[in-house]
């Protein structure tokens, strides 16, 4: 995604608060967690040069010392203030229109992956549900470490009724929650808010009325919870005409303060997945291209 600013950072809001040196306890990961990831990736902590599903020879992002008290997996984005997702194309799903399970490459601004993402849900549920279907996304480290997990719960998806919006949950480690992302009803602007761990409201999400893409980036500016400060933005990235129309394979940028508490970076990554599978999960000739 191309900065118009390159080389310059992203102010904060009055009383924002940036990622400190030091952070109030964080919970231990409950009781049983190995770090695993779903069957069929690599044992946790051994080194790989490739994840399963992944085109090898994509460099990964060296890891830097962990800071004091940060969860872990999440020390990668204590050094970077812009994630890329790229969602892989399935080939199956193309040529049959079946769906199939999502699976995302996560890079910083160098092309260096950080994470791999893969959707875990059922047959069924993929099928029949549709971009609606509840999920949980795990997102694994160079070592095949779990380090996040995302889970959306089925939720209405209709703007007309502000009751059982969507959400989605993010948590470092798997168990520990560290924060939420929750819609806030509006008639005509998709809006959504991001907590902490302990359900605190910390940042806003405010999106264009016509979220459809065509021939141009789709931004999601992150906002201050007064709406006067934009603080980062979420960029559903035009990835060309054909793909466009005949796949719902699609890419982001996410642009967020150096300094934030890689908790909420965290969030934001969180953010990015809700929205991918609200509004652009679907191929061109089904996607919603009015006001959403």
């Amino acid at each position: 995604m191309n900065d118009p600013h390159p080389g310059t950072q992203l102010p904060g809001p009055p009383g924002y608060t940036g990622y400190p040196g030091t952070q109030a306890g964080y919970p231990v990961p409950p009781a049983g967690y190995s770090g695993a990831g779903p069957v069929g990736f690599p044992v946790p902590y051994q080194p790989v040069t490739s994840q399963p599903g992944v085109p090898a020879g994509v460099p990964w992002m060296p890891a830097p010392p962990p800071p004091l008290n940060c969860p872990p997996g999440l020390e990668y984005l204590t050094q970077i203030d812009q994630l890329l997702i790229h969602q892989q194309i399935e080939l199956l799903e193309v040529l049959t229109g079946f769906e199939t399970c999502n699976k995302y490459e996560i890079k910083n601004s160098l092309g260096q992956r950080i994470y791999f993402a893969a959707e875990d849900t059922d047959c069924c549920t993929r099928n029949c549900c549709g971009p609606s279907r509840p999920f949980t996304i795990r997102i694994l480290d160079n070592t095949g470490r779990e380090v996040i997990t995302l889970e959306r719960p089925l939720r209405c998806t209709s703007c007309c009724f502000p009751c059982c919006l969507q959400e989605i949950e993010i948590q470092a480690p798997p168990g520990v929650p560290v924060g939420y992302v929750t819609q806030t009803w509006h008639p005509c602007l998709p809006k959504f808010t991001l907590q902490n761990e302990r359900r605190e409201d910390v940042l806003r999400i405010t999106g264009p009325c016509i979220v459809c893409s065509c021939c141009a980036d789709v931004d999601f500016e992150i906002k201050s919870l007064d709406d006067k400060y934009v603080v980062g933005k979420i960029s559903k990235q035009w990835t060309g005409f054909v793909r466009e129309l005949f796949t719902d394979v699609d890419n982001f940028g996410i642009q967020f303060p150096l300094d934030l508490d890689v908790k909420m970076k965290a969030v934001m990554l969180g953010a990015c997945f809700l929205i991918d599978f609200m509004f652009f999960e679907m191929t061109r000739s089904e996607q919603r291209a009015g006001v959403w």
